[in-house]
């Protein structure tokens, strides 16, 4: 295997899998020395085929905001979605108003939602499926311009609406986050939204696997001082942690 072909098959593991860790990258490529290794992934980022992080490489889908093909990230991190579900749903709490914003991880947690006496409004047209088998809660679709793509309503008609509602708690989903930029997502339309639901909301919770430390995207849509709590995978690192402490998130 040549150089070149050593990088594109570096730059297509990276995208199939979205983040990867370099002790990953040195498994995968294990005849190739680190200070190599170290040489693709700097020429790589140079020429923005991919984006350099702490501990490893994203793809640069996921910066941009273009990986949002539902299909293909609900079998990413499918473990640590899980466990992020899981976890999250101890915050439910019943006689509330919820809201439940789109993406994979937040899928994966409506399909662990406790059936209850609870009220639910959601931007996920495939979160609100798995909704649909509770008995009890009340699911309400926010309308809007359909992302084909995510699965999830937006715009300022979707925007609109959520102004117009209190939440107890909100399940917020994350693309990256970085301590200088705070939390970040793909696009100008989901800043805005995610911004409308947390000053509409007592709780802001955020779901977020631990590889998404290290990453910034297109916007920043809070800070880590604007939630109440953070939801992973529990492989945060513990300056991540300690901030997080620091601004009075509690982490689960």
């Amino acid at each position: 295997m040549n150089m070149e072909q050593r990088r594109e098959k570096i730059v297509s593991l990276i995208n199939r899998e979205g983040s990867v860790s370099f002790t990953k990258l040195k498994e995968n490529f294990h005849q190739v020395s680190e200070m190599t290794l170290r040489r693709d992934l700097e020429y790589l980022d140079r020429n923005k085929r991919i984006i350099r992080t702490h501990g490893g490489a994203r793809s640069v889908e996921v910066l941009i905001g273009t990986d949002d093909l539902y299909l293909k990230r609900t079998t990413r991190n499918a473990d640590e979605k899980k466990i992020i579900a899981e976890k999250a749903v101890s915050l439910v709490q019943e006689n509330t108003t919820i809201f439940l914003d789109s993406g994979s991880t937040c899928t994966e947690f409506a399909r662990h939602m406790p059936d209850g006496p609870y009220m639910i409004f959601t931007t996920s047209l495939s979160g609100a499926l798995e909704l649909a088998r509770l008995q009890q809660a009340q699911v309400h679709i926010i309308g809007g311009h359909m992302n084909a793509s995510s699965l999830s309503l937006k715009g300022a008609m979707t925007v609109r609406d959520l102004a117009m509602i209190n939440f107890h708690t909100a399940f917020i989903g994350v693309t990256g986050y970085i301590h200088s930029r705070g939390f970040t997502c793909g696009s100008p339309e989901e800043c805005e939204l995610k911004r409308t639901v947390i000053e509409h909301s007592e709780k802001a919770v955020m779901l977020m696997d631990s590889q998404k430390i290290g990453v910034t995207s297109m916007c920043t849509f809070a800070r880590a001082e604007d939630v109440s709590a953070v939801v992973s995978d529990g492989g945060l690192d513990e300056k991540t942690l300690r901030e997080f402490e620091r601004a009075g998130a509690e982490v689960l």
